[in-house]
């Protein structure tokens, strides 16, 4: 434990190091990465710009990568996986370039799934209830968000009936930043988050999608760059929200908020943080990062403890408290719980 306190103080943070420490791994890609799967303590992917991927198997000691054929120009929001064999990746990008691509073999090969034919679609996120059953998200179109679903492993995406469509506010969006827009937990759950309007919003479906309820959080809105950008539960009533204005990732004005009553109301953190584009529950703690750094609660998000100030976009996490960060120029880190 004495290194990394020591390099705590020399980094200005005085005993960070007791809330635990980032490991920075290697990679060979200068890939900017924004989707992160956190499958188990052995296994994680990420997914970044010019249609790349990384895979681990033995925790992060050696990653691989590889480009998905013919997607090297798209941008792979997010990911999702399930064991070190299958995963699925979403690019976002107006019309075509929105797709979801699908691998069973470890990312040796990969089979195209959905390629988006609506213009006005911008996908930014998806995410599976279990390895049948899975969402994704597409900023609104008609003013109406769009949503597809899928009920046997990705063979085919089907739109929700226009009537399960939530309405959407002008200019209001999702936040393709961390692929933690979209969450899902236990068989029928799901919530998604925006920003870009008057109001910073967060939807809940209890049904897969089929009706949806919508609060209103304290976060920062108003303007295209804010909003709420995360949303992560620890458990079906407790949650924390991450976001800010991505323009000015230093701000601490308005950028995170927590429920405990699984979202219907939001109450803001009392000492902001600065812009966070990923928030992840830890097994006994939250995590938020951004493109300033990152940050730690073990009080259910009242205190927020800075852990470092390096640039990351996203944050994942087993059940059992393994966890890593991803960021820009192919920055992937393997947090390190200083109880180990």
């Amino acid at each position: 434990m004495k290194p990394f306190f020591i390099a705590a103080l020399l980094c200005g943070f005085g005993n960070t190091a007791a809330f635990g420490q980032w490991q920075v791994q290697a990679i060979k890609t200068d890939a900017d990465f924004r989707g992160l799967c956190a499958v188990n303590p052995k296994v994680a992917w990420v997914s970044g710009t010019k249609g790349t991927f990384g895979r681990t198997t033995d925790g992060g000691k050696t990653w691989a990568v590889g480009t998905v054929p013919d997607a090297d120009k798209l941008d792979f929001r997010d990911v999702e996986a399930f064991g070190e064999e299958t995963a699925y990746l979403i690019s976002a990008g107006l019309g075509e370039d929105s797709r979801i691509y699908k691998t069973t073999n470890g990312g040796k090969t990969w089979k195209l799934q959905f390629k988006n034919a609506e213009p006005k679609a911008f996908f930014d996120a998806l995410a599976f209830w279990d390895e049948k059953h899975g969402i994704a998200l597409s900023d609104p179109v008609d003013g109406k968000f769009l949503l597809i679903v899928t009920d046997d492993g990705g063979e085919k995406w089907t739109p929700l009936l226009e009537k399960s469509r939530p309405a959407a506010l002008p200019k209001e969006g999702a936040f393709a930043a961390s692929g933690t827009c979209l969450v899902t937990r236990g068989e029928n759950d799901v919530w998604f988050c925006t920003g870009g309007a008057k109001s910073a919003r967060v939807f809940h479906s209890v049904d897969r999608g089929k009706t949806w309820s919508v609060s209103e959080t304290p976060l920062l809105a108003g303007i295209e760059s804010a909003g709420v950008f995360s949303i992560a539960f620890r458990d079906g009533k407790h949650g924390v929200i991450g976001g800010g204005d991505y323009r000015k990732p230093d701000a601490t004005e308005a950028t995170g908020a927590v429920t405990t009553d699984g979202g219907k109301t939001w109450r803001l953190i009392e000492k902001p943080l600065p812009f966070r584009s990923g928030v992840a529950w830890a097994k006994d703690r939250w995590v938020a990062v951004g493109t300033s750094g990152s940050d730690v609660s073990v009080d259910n998000g009242v205190t927020w403890t800075p852990l470092d100030q390096e640039k990351y976009n996203a944050v994942a996490f087993t059940a059992t408290g393994e966890g890593w960060a991803a960021g820009p120029k192919g920055r992937i880190a393997k947090f390190v719980n200083a109880d180990k």
